[in-house]
Order: C-alpha cells, then structure tokens, then sequence
C-alpha cells in the first residue's frame, strides 16, 4: 500500500514573490548554533555564482531549540530565503513537504552543515535546467571526488552502496550524499510512491527513479564530514535496511506502478537495432583467428609475469580468466558482428563456460607434465600450455559461434 498521507505544514513564512528557477532546501533539526552562518554562506554564493533566480527553503522539523527563531531573522534578513515549520519530524517528511508546494521548476536538497563544497552547486542543477538530465547527485566515491572524513563511516558508506547494488541493482555510486536535485515535473510523479519519511527517502526516490528510466546525473564533490554531526548512524543503518527489505519486495511483487512511470516519462526501453547481415564462415575463421593470436601472446605475457609470484596454476587461472573475458568481448563485436548490450550476459557466462574447459585442458596438461618431468623447463611449459590452447580455442570457436551466431537468427 503506498502511502499517500499529506504533511500538513504548521507555518510558512513568505517574504518573496519573484517566482525562482531554482529551490534550494535545507532540512533541519535543533541547528540553531549553525543555521545562521551556513545560510548565509549559502546565499551569498548564489548571489555571486549561480545565474538563475533562486529561494532558500529552511525546512524546520519540529526544533525544540531556537532554530525556528533563527530562521525567521534569516528570512527576514536575506532576500529569497523562506521558512517552512513541521510539526512532525524526519528529513524525507520535510523534503516532501517542501519540494510538493514549490514553484521551482528545480528543486535541490542540501544539508545543513554545506559539507559539500559550493562550487559543485551549479555543475548539479545545469542538466536538470536545461533539460538533459530529471535527477542529480553529488558523489563521494567518484575517483576524482576528494573526501575528509572518519575511516568508519567511510567504511560504512562504502558498505550501504554496495549493499545496494548487490540487493537493488542500482547503478548510482552514492546514494546518501546531502547534495542533490531533481525536477518538479519528475518530483510530482515520484514523491506519492516514496514511503519513507526518514535518512532512507532519498535513496527510494533514486531507486525508484533509475526503475523508471529516468536519467540520474553524477557530480563528484569535495566532501569534509561534519565532526558535530548527531545522526544515530546504528540507529539509520537498520532502518536503512529495512527500506531496503520493503523496497526490495515491492519491486518483486510488480507492487510499483513502474511500467505507468516509464511511459509516462517516454523513458521504454529502445527498440532493438535492426539485425545485421550474418558474417560469413571463412570471414568469421579470420577475424576469431586474430583474436585469439592477441588473446594468446596477451595470456603468455600475463603467465609468465605471475608464474614466479604465484606458481604455476594459479598464474594460469589468473591469466586465463582476464584473457576469457577480454576474448569473449572481443569476438562479440569483431568476429560475430554483435553491438551493444544483447545478450552480453549470456555471452559472457557462455564465455566462462568455455573458460572453465580451457581450464581443465590446460590445468591437466601441466599437471599431466609435472607428473611425467620432475622439473620442466620454462619453455615446455609454455610449448605444452600453446597445445591445450589451441584445442580450447576450436573448442571456444565452436561453442561461441552457435550461441552467437545461430541463435540470433531465430
């Protein structure tokens, strides 16, 4: 049952008319010491770098502190900033809230303490407002991202992002960075199926987004953690998991309207390319012949660069397995003529399949020489594993060429 209940909101203050392009919230909670300087931060650098009309929403959940108070000065203080008073607590509660009543086309999510550097502010917001792309988030574990914080919760993030991608499949690197936006338009359609009103309302509404085809953009940030923050992390990690294990089971039962969302976006999934004209046989013997020599002297190399460190077998699966992969990917494209994504799993786990053959001819041939010579040289070595290499590759050419081949054409 997707829950629909409004958040009624206690107070708005009101103090600008000009409708903005951009709405940037701001959740808070019991921030009274840091609220003033950050928002002031903040404003100023939207005055001075981002060329679009703006508003600040400070979204306040329920503070017991002064922060209501503070954020009535700054409203009344600083032109564009606007204050939005719930009664009820949790940060996906006061961001639905605040981005369901906004007139901004382009709705932004920040976190209090403005971790995030501020220059990465408007690479964030120019691919929704132009069009190109309906979500966007920051990203710690970009390779160029730089990022301060503990080795726990560095450990911790790490740990959620995989443990998202292992469960739902999602293919955004960081789900919880405080640093993100989407379009009204796409917010509209989603924020009635997003459940959770806590720390786990972003990711649902990322998950959800990426299931209806929606384009999320990446932003790699600078990051420095916030020593004072007060986030319970034990405590957000298990309801993390349990959104995980409710939004994990809608998605099995079909209990998501998600095929409605992707027609409603446009975003189906493309129609297939028109078939290819088959490449001949004889064509087909030179093109594989040539890959394999390339997968052969690249597997020799790699043999021969790991047999003093790893010993013989090991070096051979080692090498035999990365040029597995490299050898399937190539003779899709380049032997059998096949683009894109079709099939590639299945390719790919046919390509073990035969890997795992290529294995045991090679593994029993140096294990049947070790048995026969006592201490062979270098050389046999390689002149043995050359032999079990051919027999594999017309075994690898056969079986490859009936899934590859012979199947696409019925």
């Amino acid at each position: 049952m997707i829950d629909t209940t409004e958040v009624r909101a206690t107070e708005w203050i009101r103090p600008v008319a000009t409708a903005p392009i951009l709405d940037v919230v701001i959740p808070v909670y019991n921030e009274e010491a840091d609220l003033g300087p950050c928002v002031r931060r903040l404003h100023a650098h939207l005055r001075a770098n981002v060329p679009y009309p703006f508003r600040i929403t400070i979204a306040d959940n329920a503070s017991v502190d002064g922060t209501l108070d503070v954020a009535r000065s700054l409203a009344v203080d600083l032109a564009g900033v606007e204050v939005l008073h719930l009664d009820a607590k949790g940060r996906g509660r006061a961001l639905r809230a605040a981005w369901s009543a906004s007139p901004a086309p382009v709705l932004v999510y920040m976190d209090v303490d403005l971790s995030t550097d501020l220059a990465a502010l408007l690479p964030l917001v120019a691919p929704l407002i132009s069009g190109h792309s309906d979500l966007a988030i920051g990203t710690r574990l970009a390779r160029t991202s730089r990022v301060v914080r503990g080795a726990k919760r560095e450990v911790i993030s790490r740990g959620y992002n995989l443990l998202l991608r292992g469960i739902l499949a999602v293919r955004f690197s960081d789900a919880q960075c405080g640093f993100k936006a989407i379009r009204a338009d796409v917010a509209a359609q989603l924020l009635p199926l997003v459940r959770d009103t806590e720390w786990f309302f972003d990711t649902e509404l990322l998950v959800l987004a990426q299931r209806a085809g929606l384009r999320i953009h990446e932003v790699p940030v600078d990051w420095v953690d916030d020593p004072d923050s007060r986030v319970d992390v034990l405590a957000t990690a298990l309801a993390d998991l349990r959104g995980i294990g409710r939004l994990g089971r809608a998605l099995v039962t079909g209990a998501l309207p998600l095929r409605h969302l992707r027609d409603q976006f446009g975003r189906a999934p493309l129609a297939p390319p028109p078939a290819r004209v088959p490449v001949g046989l004889p064509r087909q013997l030179g093109r594989f012949a040539l890959v394999g020599l390339a997968s052969t002297v690249a597997y020799l190399l790699l043999y021969v660069a790991t047999r003093g460190v790893l010993g013989a077998q090991p070096a051979n699966l080692l090498s035999l397995l990365v040029t597995a992969v490299a050898n399937t990917a190539a003779n899709r494209r380049l032997t059998f003529g096949i683009i894109g994504r079709w099939r590639a799993g299945r390719h790919h786990l046919q390509g073990l399949v035969v890997f795992g053959l290529g294995l045991a001819l090679t593994s029993g041939s140096l294990a049947l020489l070790h048995a026969v010579v006592a201490a062979p040289t270098r050389t046999v070595e390689l002149a043995v594993l050359v032999a079990a290499n051919l027999a594999a590759t017309v075994l690898r050419f056969v079986l490859l060429r009936y899934s590859m081949h012979h199947r696409r054409g019925r």
